[in-house]
């Protein structure tokens, strides 16, 4: 059983963002939870929320949140906010105010178990 949780317009870069998405792929949720909360990267607040969303919806479907692992998780790039900032002689540099959208897929582990013995 698979359940999925997303959050868009994130105002963090893809490539920060990946850094902790990174971290618990493949990961038991509870063990997930332990990294994202000692680790001291910014993005994790908000994976914390989106993973906490993908257990909920899991929760909904009659899954037990002690035998769900993350199956899948990646980050996409939402769309970058164009700001100036002016320089000296009349000049103006970009500033690209970068986006994220995640995705998580929890899944339960009986379900990889049983899924891999067919091969």
């Amino acid at each position: 059983m698979e359940a999925k949780a997303s959050s868009k317009y994130i105002r963090i870069s893809p490539r920060k963002m990946r850094r902790s998405v990174d971290l618990i792929r493949g990961v038991r949720v509870d063990d997930a939870r332990r990294i994202l909360t000692l680790s001291p990267l910014r993005a994790n607040r908000t994976l914390v929320k989106v993973l906490e969303s993908a257990v909920a919806n899991a929760e909904q479907r009659q899954a037990i949140p002690e035998n769900l692992m993350v199956a899948r998780a990646w980050v996409d790039e939402g769309p970058t906010i164009k700001r100036w900032q002016p320089r000296a002689y009349g000049r103006a540099n970009r500033i690209r105010k970068r986006t994220s959208h995640v995705t998580v897929v929890v899944q339960s582990l009986e379900e990889e178990v049983t899924g891999g013995a067919q091969g």
